[in-house]
């Protein structure tokens, strides 16, 4: 018979294979549209970001997509070629750079995130609003369990 530590590590093992199966398909199912209309998720990503932010420092949007700062610059690169965001200088340092929307890129957002938002939520529509609310609850709490156990081996 198993030890019960066995036992865990296979429920963890199992937990962790159904969370990143569910999420890969609900996300190729909420970029497709965004696809459809020219975008790669991480342009689409650094887009959103910028919608519903405002300007922020490119510094910081690559955190809040959990990017690396090249990849980043290069999204950046490119969606300002487009003529869909520009970068200027935050007025109190001009040492970090903002990156904002122009009103091409926010037209273009107002036409295509609304029907991102309906993908979403479609993809979400086999749980009630309880069990949603539960299962943001419980990966909260997971996620502040695992980044307590990181930030604890880095120190």
């Amino acid at each position: 018979m198993p030890d019960t530590t066995t036992l865990l590590t296979q429920k963890s093992m199992h937990l962790h294979s159904v969370f990143a199966k569910s999420f890969k398909s609900i996300s190729e199912h909420a970029v497709a549209g965004i696809k459809a209309a020219g975008f790669n998720p991480t342009a689409f990503a650094v887009m959103e970001v910028l919608y519903h932010k405002g300007a922020q420092p490119i510094q910081q949007i690559g955190a809040k997509l959990l990017l690396q700062s090249g990849n980043v610059t290069y999204v950046i690169d490119k969606l300002e070629d487009k003529g869909y965001l520009f970068r200027h200088p935050c007025p109190q340092d001009r040492r970090i750079i903002h990156a904002e929307l122009t009103e091409e890129g926010r037209k273009i957002m107002d036409n295509i995130y609304p029907d991102y938002a309906r993908q979403i939520d479609r993809a979400y529509s086999g749980m009630s609003q309880e069990e949603m609310e539960q299962l943001i609850n419980l990966l909260k709490k997971l996620g502040r369990s695992a980044e307590s156990l990181s930030s604890s081996t880095h120190k």
